[in-house]
């Protein structure tokens, strides 16, 4: 490759590419008049929509091949061709080809998915993300919009999030402010439905967090019926609400209000009675299970028709059981070794 330059290029670029054993055969025009001789073996094995150029260039009148490559400057366009002859030698992660993506990696962006050149797509797309900032990052937004970037578009999009008082002080976000409308919506919607994901997660780990603190009260119960827990005046180590439950279970034993029909007026007899009927619905072993009220409850299940609500809950409730059950299942001695083993090799 060789660079016939009416301007100043820079010089380190034109060291690149030294020369192959056959003559140039292709003539690049860049569009401040530079020149870049270069072999057309290079450039069609490389880049098929190059390879059509040089193809529709030597079927015309243009007999010494002549293609153009427009819109960037010229040391951008000295670098791609630089890229294409050096990634046939020399991979893509190697220091000195490093050092060019971080000079030029938008310019070569762009040029990589015109010319469709995929591995270097990627590798100027890592570029990029490494120099993203909030000042810069709505540009390179459209940028990764334009050139088919989608993780690249995510991460930007991420950013935008992140810091949004200091993307809007950009001069990029205030150009779309005022001649993209569509761009600047398709920000603000991201951001509020950013928000609402938010907001929907939030109140998920609030609902799992009641489910599991419910499947606790299950299988407290089970603990203080079957197992044959301590006293009271004992406090009990394996579950936390177990204290708080047989208080419960105490006041429901003595509260005379609790024979009047859904427990009368005392709410804590309400409670209890919806957790032993939460225990009957969750509850599969039919003849062992030592729990009072189990079959009235069941009975009555049956004979009445439940709401999905509470359908749901119990259904919720069971899969938080045994979710919970699997997580303090003892791994075996083999799993915690090869665990150990990976640790210490990374």
């Amino acid at each position: 490759m060789r660079v016939k330059s009416s301007n100043n290029c820079n010089p380190e670029l034109h060291k690149a590419g030294a020369e192959m054993g056959p003559p140039t055969d292709v003539q690049i025009v860049t569009s401040d008049g530079n020149t870049i001789a270069a072999h057309s073996s290079v450039l069609s094995s490389a880049s098929p929509v190059l390879e059509r150029m040089i193809d529709r260039a030597r079927k015309g009148w243009n007999s010494d091949s002549t293609i153009r490559i427009l819109g960037v400057p010229s040391d951008a366009v000295v670098a791609f061709v630089q890229l294409l002859y050096s990634s046939r030698m020399v991979p893509l992660s190697s220091p000195e080809i490093e050092d060019v993506l971080d000079q030029h990696c938008l310019q070569l962006l762009a040029m990589s998915h015109k010319y469709r050149v995929p591995s270097l797509k990627r590798s100027c797309e890592e570029a990029v993300a490494v120099q993203l900032t909030p000042g810069n990052a709505v540009d390179v937004l459209k940028l990764a919009k334009l050139c088919d970037a989608p993780r690249l578009y995510q991460q930007c999009v991420q950013l935008v999030a992140k810091d949004f008082l200091a993307v809007q002080e950009s001069d990029g976000w205030k150009f779309v402010q005022r001649h993209d409308m569509m761009l600047e919506l398709e920000i603000l919607q991201f951001l509020e439905d950013r928000d609402e994901r938010k907001k929907r997660w939030k109140q998920q780990r609030e609902d799992q967090k009641v489910y599991q603190e419910l499947s606790e009260a299950m299988n407290c119960l089970h603990h203080i019926f079957a197992d044959g827990c301590p006293e009271m005046r004992e406090p009990c180590t394996r579950f936390e609400s177990c204290q708080g439950l047989k208080l419960l279970m105490q006041h429901f034993a003595t509260c005379d209000k609790k024979l009047a029909r859904g427990g009368g007026g005392c709410l804590r007899c309400k409670r209890m009675c919806q957790i032993f009927r939460l225990h009957s619905s969750t509850c599969s072993e039919s003849k062992s299970c030592r729990v009072p009220f189990r079959s009235h409850f069941k009975t009555k299940t049956q004979a009445e028709k439940l709401g999905k609500t509470w359908r749901l809950l119990a259904k919720k409730v069971a899969t938080a059981k045994v979710m919970s059950s699997l997580a303090n299942r003892k791994r075996p001695e083999e799993v915690d070794q090869s665990w150990a083993k990976y640790m210490r090799r990374k």
